[in-house]
């Protein structure tokens, strides 16, 4: 496609969707005569996610544009950048990024024979690429190189030496790659102009430089490997793609930080040219986009909820649209501003515990509490009870009465934290991100959850399940829960 294009159509087709071009001039002079070389290098540390896409997306327009196309895989950077990659774990880590980087190539249809892979190690262990960082490290000054890796290499209290390197490498790579230009997102830019002022000092000539706009992560920031909810893993299941979208910072009518648009916008659209969206009928059926920009549009004004016909009844409610997990109680407290309340930390298998508030103090001894697994509903909007914000209900049996008891229902013993927990019959089913207060989703089906004859929880005498089995309750048959 690139021979058919003339160099204005190759200009427009290297830098859309970018959002920033440092040397467009040259690169306009250089398309006048011949086909641009240009780097993509990525350092080999945490997991590649979905979001690297993005930059796969903009490879493909510079082959169309008929560039010569190289990526690197940087082993050696990712060694220098805080031992995020331990050396022992370069080799594996490295094979891993080609596997993955060129799996997620051939998906979006982008030809590999076309493309030029090269490792970091192949060449930076040479004599006159190490000749040459010490020539550069006679020019450069600290402060410029802990400025320049600013936003790209891990910062600490006291930083190594190797960090302070690891932008005067990158800058040497578009020598010794013998490239135009280098292309990467826009928190590379100080590494950018720190080339562009250091290489002519060793007499190499100055590069273009293209840079993606960053996409926000699906909980609004920067997606990053290291933030689990942030991003899609190119590893994760069907279903854990779907829950982490639920999940994710997509507010109606918000356009800022708004990872699940950007996504759109800069992989979906540059790749299918079109975006479909699917409607029941009762919104107005299937509407298609062939421009980002009316997407956009029509997500900031709420044109697609408002077509909603309301006279279509209530949605319905289902115990699957409850997010159920097995917890394990690691600590409790009495609440300090309140006698009848404990204070629960609570592992649901995320990265921390959740506080849980629970009006257990009259009925459990705390002491029966700690190490004990329970279920937790975890989709409820967290509330403050007494000053103190409680992130989940901790689901117990009780049967009313003058000397009311109350229960903790029990998963089996033998499930982790974090283990879902689902009404029989609703097992494929997806919970809701977070309940809506007004919808009251969990009072609905409240009135449905029982305590059987046999002690197992139950929805309408379906059973309330783990994979490893039921969920029961010691001794409160017949009882309510809540």
């Amino acid at each position: 496609m690139g021979d058919c294009l003339n160099p204005e159509g190759k200009v427009q087709l290297i830098t859309r969707n970018l959002q920033e071009v440092l040397g467009e001039d040259k690169l306009k002079e250089i398309l006048k005569e011949r086909e641009l070389k240009i780097y993509w290098g990525t350092a080999t540390t945490g997991k590649p996610h979905v979001a690297y896409f993005v930059p796969m997306s903009k490879i493909a327009d510079f082959l169309k544009a008929g560039c010569e196309v190289t990526i690197l895989f940087a082993d050696l950077h990712a060694y220098l950048d805080n031992m995020k990659a331990p050396w022992e774990l370069l080799e594996l880590r490295t094979r891993y990024y080609e596997h993955v980087i060129k799996a997620m190539l051939q998906s979006i249809g982008v030809p590999l024979e076309k493309l030029r892979f090269v490792r970091g190690t192949d060449y930076q262990l040479s004599k006159e690429y190490t000749l040459d960082v010490y020539r550069l490290s006679s020019v450069v000054t600290q402060h410029d190189a802990k400025k320049a890796g600013a936003e790209v290499v891990k910062q600490v209290e006291h930083p190594l030496l190797s960090g302070l390197l690891y932008p005067g490498l990158q800058a040497l790579d578009e020598e010794y790659l013998k490239v135009d230009a280098q292309f990467g997102g826009v928190d590379q830019r100080k590494i950018f102009t720190f080339a562009e002022k250091y290489l002519p000092a060793l007499g190499y000539t100055k590069r273009i430089h293209l840079m993606n706009p960053m996409v926000p992560g699906l909980t609004g920031s920067k997606m990053s490997s290291s933030e689990e909810e942030s991003k899609i893993d190119l590893l994760d299941s069907p279903s854990d793609v779907k829950k982490k979208l639920k999940k994710a910072f997509c507010e109606p009518g918000n356009i800022e930080n708004n990872g699940v648009l950007s996504f759109v916008q800069h992989v979906l659209f540059p790749l299918k040219s079109e975006f479909v969206v699917l409607r029941d009928e009762k919104y107005g059926g299937n509407k298609t986009y062939t421009d980002y920009d009316a997407l956009e549009k029509d997500f900031a004004e709420e044109v697609a909820p408002k077509t909603q016909n309301k006279s279509n009844g209530p949605e319905e409610v289902i115990p699957s649209l409850l997010d159920l997990r097995v917890g394990k109680v690691l600590t409790v407290s009495r609440h300090p501003d309140a006698d009848s309340l404990y204070v629960e930390t609570v592992d649901v298998g995320e990265e921390s515990p959740r506080t849980v508030v629970s009006g257990l103090v009259k009925y459990v001894p705390s002491e029966d509490l700690v190490g004990r697994s329970i279920v937790l509903l975890c989709n409820l909007k967290p509330q403050k009870m007494r000053g103190v914000e409680s992130q989940g209900m901790l689901l117990c049996a009780s049967i009313e009465g003058e000397n009311k008891q109350v229960e903790p229902l029990d998963p089996p013993a033998e499930c982790a934290p974090g283990e879902r927990i689902y009404v029989e019959g609703y097992e494929n089913g997806e919970p809701e991100a977070e309940l809506k207060p007004k919808k009251k989703v969990f009072e609905k089906l409240q009135a449905d959850f029982k305590i059987s004859e046999d002690l197992f929880a139950q929805w309408k005498s379906k059973n309330i399940l783990t994979k490893l089995g039921p969920v029961t309750c010691r001794t409160l048959r017949g009882g309510s829960i809540s």
